[in-house]
């Protein structure tokens, strides 16, 4: 980023939204989004247009980046006092390069009321901006506690907006089964009907799903769906408790306890199951990723396990796509396409010398559901404290010894729902960790550094009250 020190960039009411070069639909969406979000602070009828022709105070998307230097997701913003250029290779660059626009602008233009006295100068900057890893996510846990379509949608506004790219749902568990499965109905039926603390739970139909599916996508975010198995499967085990070789009888569980639950991994009955599963699951998801858990099974030998996940790993990569699994999954052969997500141990290197990649997710920094500290009413601490700064100070290519950065996909941050009914709830525990978990993936270390994060970040609040989103006031941040 280099300010040029010239005069900012005024926008106007004559100002328009141009595409240059016109005939990409996605960038005609980005720059639609755009005038979504600017319109109702300024009033002004920002008009996209695709003409050729153009005037003082106008913004310009354009796909004439270089895809070799900035790839799908990289993009140039060039503001001088008379335009607003913004180009990249590749509809969501431009799209990231809208969000940094938008931090840019006062915070006032995330207002949903007209603030005519208001003046939209943005300070004539040269940014080149690119992505450090490919995966930056955030895990929403819907199992423990179930969460309504509006709200998920309100979740992934706020990816967007710090340019992450990834929604990982955890659509089933012990305590909830979130999706509809249409040849198996009682998964959902039966297995959503609670919640923990004994609440109605509920699912997604397919047609909801899907709805999420597009509402991510128009915003650059991939769906990765989760289906936990062979334990965390008490959900589906009271839908179908036939297939239950757990030492507890299977039935409606709203407690926290875990490792308990499994499927019986040497009946066919159970492979017919998930093979259903996975492939309803799969035509709905576009992106190219199903996860199949494999967390905390306890109720199993280490034979039993490692069978199923190479079994498990074959159904997924029947219906297209490429199998992630919790660190634990390691215990089985692997193909090189799968992915290992780390959360609590180092173990997960072993998986690496098969060529496997690594999500990193390690708990005492980025599990957003931890405790800030002891007064943090919300959240779990079995991993720690976890401050603002513990998400933010430290380096993904640095964190396990012996894995380098090139076996590295990226970082993602989970946030389980076992203290959380709402989404507010869920927004004061990923706020304001989220954006440090959202620059840990985006930017170079070298070009990281924590005083400069926590100046900026405290800015964000007045946008984070236009937009509703609940937060913590972390006492590192000079809010």
């Amino acid at each position: 980023m280099t300010l040029t020190g010239g005069a900012p960039f005024t926008l106007g009411a004559t100002s328009r939204l141009v595409v240059d070069g016109g005939g990409e639909a996605g960038a005609e969406q980005v720059a639609q989004a755009l005038g979504a979000v600017l319109r109702p602070s300024t009033g002004f009828p920002l008009a996209v247009s695709t003409a050729p022709s153009a005037g003082p105070g106008d913004i310009h998307l354009a796909l004439t980046g270089d895809r070799a230097t900035l790839g799908d997701e990289g993009y140039e913003l060039t503001v001088t006092g008379d335009s607003v250029r913004i180009a990249a290779a590749a509809p969501a660059g431009l799209f990231h390069g809208v969000q940094t626009l938008r931090q840019l602008l006062p915070a006032d233009v995330e207002s949903q009321f007209i603030l005519r006295r208001r003046t939209w100068n943005v300070a004539a900057v040269n940014v080149r901006d690119v992505p450090r890893f490919a995966w930056r996510g955030a895990m929403l846990d819907v199992a423990r506690h179930f969460f309504t379509v509006r709200e998920v949608k309100e979740f992934v506004d706020v990816l967007a907006l710090y340019k992450m790219n990834v929604l990982h749902l955890h659509l089933s568990d012990d305590q909830g089964w979130r999706i509809e499965i249409r040849s198996r109905p009682k998964l959902a039926q039966v297995g959503g009907a609670t919640q923990v603390g004994g609440g109605p739970g509920g699912y997604y139909t397919q047609d909801e799903y899907a709805d999420i599916v597009r509402y991510a996508r128009e915003r650059y975010v991939t769906v990765v769906p989760e289906i936990d198995m062979p334990g965390h499967s008490n959900a589906a085990l009271s839908a179908y408790p036939e297939l239950s070789c757990g030492a507890r009888p299977p039935g409606l569980y709203s407690g926290t306890d875990v490792g308990w639950s499994t499927l019986c991994v040497d009946r066919e009955e159970t492979y017919a199951l998930i093979d259903d599963v996975v492939r309803e699951i799969a035509a709905l998801t576009p992106g190219a990723y199903f996860h199949i858990g494999g967390d905390e099974v306890e109720a199993l030998t280490p034979v039993q396990y490692a069978a199923f996940v190479e079994r498990v790993q074959g159904i997924v990569e029947r219906y297209g796509k490429r199998m992630i699994g919790w660190e634990e999954i390691y215990k089985a052969p692997l193909h090189p396409t799968t992915i290992a997500q780390q959360w609590r141990g180092d173990s997960v290197r072993a998986a690496v010398q098969s060529g496997v990649r690594l999500l990193l997710s390690p708990a005492k920094k980025i599990y957003l559901d931890m405790k800030y500290d002891a007064t943090t009413e919300l959240g779990l601490q079995w991993a720690g404290f976890v401050d603002v700064r513990d998400t933010y100070d430290w380096d993904p290519a640095t964190y396990l010894a012996g894995v380098s950065e090139t076996q590295i996909v990226g970082v993602e941050a989970p946030i389980w729902s076992e203290t959380l009914r709402n989404i507010g709830a869920v927004e004061y525990l990923a706020m304001p960790r989220l954006p440090a978990a959202a620059e840990v993936g985006w930017t170079q270390q070298s070009a990281r550094d924590w005083a400069s994060f926590r100046e900026r970040l405290a800015t964000h609040a007045p946008r984070w009250h236009y937009l509703g989103v609940n937060y913590y006031r972390s006492s590192q941040i000079p809010w």
